[in-house]
């Protein structure tokens, strides 16, 4: 494990004294959505002014459900596109009215588009800019050397001259980030948290799909895209599928390959034991599995990996960015080491599915289910925001 030379930073500031706070995030969905509304939720809890700022081009309406029943004293609604273009011209003078205006003491940024606008200033009053990457872009197996070599440039360049600190999800970011040049002393490891997810709802998703009580199920939950590689796991269960007995694989999630998954049920002959569905959140969906199962090509650190943690289910995951640090390889859940390896992840769940072997990894899960609270990364954040507001 790399030394942290850079880490939690404390300080003899009044831990009383609020904070004036602005959280800017771009994209809604998935993680970064979800580490946004939980940290923006825990630090308005503690008595701190919090503001955030959201694009609404790919805002998911339960994302601002839930950002507008928190009850932030100022939501901003800012239009941030994904890819670099012209708007990023616009979007950055709307971000700089607001942080000219607000009196912050941190400004953080969250994922690659918010965390570069929020960056880029002009010298003047300077405020503490915080980034998660919340994965790295070159963290991408299927970048190619160009793309890694341009974003790796990119991200350097922010880190040594606009960033006052950036925070890394998981160990196998923080190795990452210093592995793209970015000194340590700038970089802090804060592991995403999570409240146990709610209890009683297993009977009801299992019943929507006409799975029995004893059927054994492994469980996928995420965005329908490349990154996931939903059609790997549909690939490995199928092979898999007359050795796993009456095993049944429910998916939940939409995205872009929504439609590529679903045609790749149907050839798969198995559409009785294999369902997709996104009529439930992971946190409910994932007290009806038994097992799951991360095929991702990478993470920095994943939110659902954490909640099935959280919830004492044993994990079969790709060697994915926090894999190693939830997963004890032959006791709580499986590494596949190559992501490419549809043949291993396959075994891994053949393996898994052994009476003897499962009732082992589901008791080695279960003695971990604590080891991921919420409260433990809103309290290292806001140890780090006081840390650097001191030194301002």
């Amino acid at each position: 494990m790399p030394k942290r030379s850079g880490s939690i930073m404390t300080s003899d500031a009044n831990p009383e004294t609020p904070m004036r706070i602005l959280e800017v995030l771009e994209p809604s969905g998935g993680g970064s959505g979800r580490h946004f509304l939980d940290l923006c939720r825990g630090l308005a809890e503690r008595g701190h002014h919090v503001e955030a700022v959201y694009s609404p081009l790919r805002a998911e309406e339960t994302f601002l459900r839930e950002l507008k029943a928190i009850g932030l004293p100022a939501i901003h609604s800012v239009a941030m596109q994904r890819a670099p273009g012209r708007s990023d011209i616009a979007a950055h003078k709307a971000l700089g009215k607001i942080i000219r205006g607000g009196g912050f003491d941190v400004i953080h940024g969250h994922s690659s588009k918010a965390g570069a606008l929020t960056r880029l200033r002009i010298p003047g009053r300077h405020v503490p800019r915080i980034y998660t990457p919340h994965a790295f872009r070159t963290m991408d197996p299927t970048l190619g050397l160009g793309g890694r070599l341009i974003y790796g440039a990119i991200e350097l360049l922010l880190a040594r001259l606009f960033t006052d600190h950036l925070i890394c999800v998981s160990d196998d970011e923080y190795r990452h980030a210093h592995g793209l040049g970015i000194p340590r002393h700038k970089l802090s490891v804060i592991r995403n948290g999570v409240a146990p997810p709610p209890g009683g709802m297993a009977q009801t998703v299992r019943a929507s799909f006409g799975i029995g009580p004893e059927t054994l199920v492994f469980g996928f939950i995420g965005r329908l895209s490349p990154q996931k590689a939903p059609e790997r796991l549909l690939q490995a269960f199928t092979h898999a599928a007359s050795r796993l007995g009456d095993a049944h694989l429910v998916m939940v999630g939409s995205g872009e390959l929504e439609s590529e998954t679903k045609a790749a049920i149907r050839a798969s002959g198995l559409q009785n034991r294999i369902h997709l569905t996104s009529a439930f959140s992971g946190p409910q969906a994932v007290s009806c599995f038994d097992l799951l199962v991360m095929p991702s090509r990478y993470e920095a650190m994943s939110y659902v990996m954490l909640e099935a943690a959280a919830a004492g289910k044993p994990i079969i995951s790709t060697d994915i960015g926090g894999a190693g640090t939830v997963i004890e390889n032959g006791a709580n859940g499986f590494i596949v080491p190559n992501s490419d390896d549809i043949a291993g992840l396959s075994a891994a769940m053949v393996n898994a599915a052994q009476p003897g072997t499962y009732e082992a990894l589901h008791a080695a899960a279960t003695a971990r289910k604590h080891d991921y609270a919420l409260t433990v990364m809103i309290d290292k954040t806001e140890a780090l925001y006081r840390g650097l507001t001191a030194r301002k």
